[in-house]
């Protein structure tokens, strides 16, 4: 150990730099998973060990077996930094590339602290061969070749002192005193030694005498002891059973109910104890410090304060306002007020720029995170797989629970076929909730296969749905809203104490709850095909049978409009009559409701009827639309253009003293239509969608026939053959209420109410058919639209008006239904079902849900100016017809004129001599103006 000590003589200092290498070498390797180490290396790393743990020897060994050493890379020297005194050096340059051939790429495998790097000379060669002249050791060719030893070291300059950023030593002498530099005295050697020889004399501790302070009465109160002595149980066993015979046998634990029961832990949140209360001791220890104060002295005055201004007398106001020194002054000063008048209207001094520095994108297409990522999905083996999903809607209030509606994929012929096999089929409503993607977290059986359904806006435990048949069908899940609010996960349930007990089990408490319909439409009055798409009317107005809207008292929505293939939209109230029933037939509706349905809408069971049926025939033919989707302009909670006259009907209502009536289940009685002030900020008329490609434009209002003296709707006043295919989407903006997107067969239009000359904005033909499409809840220019071969296709009007900003696949099949729903200000997400039963859920970028600035003016500014386009191309269109007639009556009065007589002699040559004299003033007229002529004077005329 004497010898390890000791410094090496010179024939030993090439092995110790090797060593140090090796560590370095091997630390980085290690790191590095995958690449070759160095032989030298693990031959200087297992001789280092062997002198420490002669145990490990045979494992370094076979650690240390050859390798190629062309594959190894160079080693990373850390030492002390370079004296500077050194002048066996060369100055050399490397590039980024080479830097990265050699791992020595600046401030990263070398750097201030770890600027060294030892080269093999055969790899620097084999560079030089490979790159010739490109490589960045050409200028030190013949050093390299020249050099005596197997690495060279290169070191990296960073603050450029030698005029590059590398430099190679060019000696192995400096190569050593840099990497070996000389020890200073103490250290190692002999001084270490003498330093280990010295003895310390052990000196034991004296005890000292125990002061006390009174802690010893506060460890006493922490303590516990015993305040009263201990209770002794003595516990007897009778005689007789001592020595009785025993017989042991083999018992299964699931013979005997109690043989063995399994606690195993689990967080239940219902019943989690609080600390309210807890003993605390703390001690403050005040610190001592030294500190001077010193009044600062002031010079005492007298003082006075005026809290009433001067003012100047008459003479002098007047003197002063008709001063010529005030008027100079006020001239001099009106330019200075005017610019910053001017300043003040131009620029916002008080803007914050840096609160507003790059607040939003304003580049389009951004590729950085432009595509819809998959967040989620869902799908239930039993109940939705290979079904297809005709429709889905997003709960108003609570986050993260989504419903869809599930079908059998079968045509009317099939439908008729199997018929016996889809009566014993359920008909199921899927509610799913994000925390459990394979449970459905309730299930809401139908009479038959829902095609369209909608969550009630102001009670979302009530749900509203259209059947395959025709009929209207009411779900009360207000039993349920815990369960939803607090989902299960993974199928465990939260139990309570009770639950946890043996025997007291509840064997439903896993499966899915099975919601069964409240009330179902009588079907002689439903639709007679199936429901294509059932709306909540907003809460601010309801409809009466006149078709009139008026206002709603109740505050709560509870009127449906529906559209079917049967040419009629109704308009359903969910609120119980005024005509009461007895008790005979009330007894029998309460029997016809099975244990567990709840009797929210008992009174509409199999006797619901519309308040209003409007048809739809064609204008100018016998036929009759087939409506696919309904749009009223009115939107929930978009009141403002009727706040004024409800506020006045409500003061009305409080000064007649009208009193309120009862509700029940949430919705009151429905209203005569006598005494019904219509409201005049809401329309009645409405857009549909039809199975031909047809947009028709109706009203709801009933009229009085002139023919006939009944009353009936009018027919529509406006309809367009827009699309190729059934128009499926029929979807105003959420930022203009009259602007709508249609969407149908192969392509899509944008329309504006009211504006009956055509769309403003038409696509062409698509290469797939479009199946569903959404307006963007944030960004008013974008809209998504799904085709029939899976992908989403992302339109976004300020960037591009003729295709698409962003097209991705999402699925193999086709998609069925398309819903964007703002989870929050920096979450937006894209629910997209497809024809085999799965939902997926997609996180919909930050460029394609965050507006830029002033997007809606710009937006509105668009469409104001494709409709004058529009208005411009309709006045052409009409001008060119007019036009063309006339021409058309131009030649036929021309074709039909007698022909012209034929002239003789005296006329033609009348006729040349007017044509010459013609010619002869014009010359004239043309040369005085170029100045060639003078103008002649006219003579005075003869006296």
């Amino acid at each position: 150990m004497a010898d390890e000590n000791k410094e090496p003589d010179a024939e030993e200092k090439p092995r110790t730099s090797s060593a140090k290498r090796t560590s370095s070498a091997k630390s980085k390797s290690s790191s590095k998973p995958g690449t070759p180490k160095s032989p030298r290396s693990r031959s200087g790393s297992a001789k280092a060990k062997a002198k420490k743990h002669e145990g490990e020897k045979k494992e370094e060994e076979e650690e240390a077996k050859p390798a190629d050493a062309a594959e190894a890379p160079p080693a990373t020297i850390s030492a002390p930094p370079p004296p500077a005194d050194i002048t066996d050096l060369l100055p050399i340059f490397l590039a980024s590339k080479s830097q990265e051939l050699f791992d020595c790429r600046a401030d990263e495998d070398v750097s201030s602290d770890m600027p060294y790097k030892l080269l093999k000379k055969e790899d620097i060669i084999q560079d030089m061969k490979t790159r010739a002249a490109v490589s960045d050791f050409s200028p030190a060719k013949q050093l390299v070749m020249d050099y005596p030893g197997e690495e060279l070291l290169l070191i990296y300059d960073y603050d450029f002192k030698y005029g590059q950023n590398f430099y190679l030593i060019t000696t192995e002498e400096t190569k050593d005193r840099i990497l070996n530099p000389p020890k200073a005295a103490g250290e190692g050697g002999e001084g270490e030694e003498g330093e280990e020889d010295q003895v310390v004399e052990y000196t034991p501790p004296v005890p000292k005498d125990w002061i006390s302070y009174g802690s010893e009465k506060e460890i006493a109160e922490e303590a516990f002891g015993e305040t009263r002595p201990k209770k002794v149980f003595k516990i007897a066993r009778p005689r007789r059973e001592f020595g009785a015979p025993v017989n042991f046998t083999d018992r299964d634990v699931k013979d005997v109910k109690d043989g063995y029961v399994e606690c195993t832990p689990y967080d239940d949140k219902n019943f989690s104890l609080h600390l309210m209360e807890l003993d605390k001791a703390t001690q403050a220890i005040a610190t001592w410090t030294d500190c001077s104060s010193q009044t600062d002295w002031k010079y005492p005055r007298n003082a006075v304060t005026q809290y009433q201004p001067r003012e100047f007398t008459e003479q002098e106001k007047e003197k002063l306002s008709n001063s010529n020194e005030v008027k100079v002054f006020i001239e001099g000063s009106i330019p200075r007020f005017e610019l910053a008048l001017q300043q003040n209207e131009i620029v916002d001094v008080f803007f914050d720029d840096w609160l507003a520095l790059a607040s939003d994108d304003a580049t389009f297409g951004s590729k950085s995170d432009g595509h819809l990522k998959e967040y989620q999905s869902f799908t239930d083996l039993q109940f939705s797989k290979d079904k297809t999903i005709t429709c889905m809607d997003w709960h108003p209030n609570l986050k993260g629970v989504i419903a869809v509606a599930c079908s059998e994929r079968l045509t009317f012929d099939q439908r008729v076929d199997n018929a016996s096999k889809t009566l014993m089929t359920p008909s199921l409503i899927l509610i799913w909730s994000f925390t459990d993607p394979i449970h459905p977290q309730l299930l809401l059986e139908a009479p038959d296969d829902i095609f369209s359904f909608q969550f009630n806006p102001s009670d979302p435990n009530i749900i509203a749905g259209g059947c395959i048949n025709g009929q209207v069908v009411l779900w009360d899940i207000s039993q349920y809203f815990d369960r939803l609010k607090n989902p299960r996960s993974g199928g465990k349930l939260k139990q309570n104490s009770m639950n946890a007990l043996p025997g007291f089990e509840d064997e439903n408490a896993l499966a899915i709850p099975i919601i069964r319909y409240c009330a179902v439409s009588s079907i002689e009055n439903s639709h007679h095909l199936s429901i294509t798409d059932i709306q909540w009317i907003p809460d601010h107005f309801e409809i009466n049978r006149y078709g009139l809207p008026v206002y709603n008292k109740h505050g709560d929505c509870s009127q449906i409009l529906t559209c079917a293939g049967d040419s009629c939209v109704m308009v359903w109230d969910t609120r119980a009559p005024k005509v009461t029933l007895n008790p005979l037939e009330a007894k029998k509706q309460e029997a016809a409701h099975p244990l567990g349905t709840p009797a929210t809408f008992k009174h509409l069971d199999l006797s619901w009827k519309p308040v209003l049926k409007v048809s739809l025939p064609k204008p100018d033919t016998n036929g009759e639309f087939a409506p696919l989707k309904v749009s009223i302009k009115e939107r929930q909670g978009d009141k403002a253009h009727v706040q004024k006259q409800i506020e006045q009907m409500e003061r009305e209502a409080m000064g007649g003293g009208m009193r309120r009536e009862s509700t029940m289940g949430g919705f009151g009685r429905s209203r005569s239509a006598k005494d019904q002030k219509p409201l005049e900020g809401v329309t009645t008329k409405f857009y549909v969608s039809t199975e031909d490609g047809e947009v028709a434009y109706a009203d709801m209002k009933i009229e009085k026939d002139q023919d006939s003296g009944k009353l009936t709707n009018p027919k529509p006043s406006w309809y367009s053959a827009l699309h190729g295919g059934p128009v499926h989407t029929l979807q105003r903006s959420f930022f203009f209420r009259n602007i709508i997107l249609c969407v149908g067969g192969w392509t899509f239009s944008i329309l504006k109410e009211e504006n009956q000359l055509g769309p403003l904005l038409s696509s062409c033909c698509s290469q797939k058919k479009y199946t569903a499409a959404h307006w963007s809840p944030t960004r008013p220019g974008v809209f998504f639209i799904a085709t029939e071969e899976g992908n989403v296709e992302v339109w976004d009007l300020l960037d591009k008006t003729h295709e698409p900003t962003l097209t991705q696949n999402i699925t193999a099949c086709s998609i069925t239904r398309i819903f964007p729903w703002q989870i929050s200000s920096k979450q937006q997400l894209l629910a997209v079902s497809d024809d085999m039963g799965t939902l997926h859920i997609l996180e919909v970028p930050w460029n394609l849900r965050h507006p830029s600035s002033n997007e809606a003016t710009s937006i509105e500014n668009y469409f104001e100016r494709e409709e004058k386009r529009l208005e411009y191309y309709v006045d052409r269109l009409l001008f060119r017809e007019k036009e063309k007639r006339d021409i058309d009556a131009e030649e036929q009065r021309i074709k039909n004129a007698p022909p012209p007589a034929e002239e003789n002699e005296e006329q033609v040559q009348e006729k040349m001599r007017r044509e010459y004299e013609a010619y002869l003033q014009l010359e004239n007229e043309l040369l005085i103006s170029l100045g060639v002529k003078q103008e002649e004077d006219e003579p005075l005329p003869e006296k």
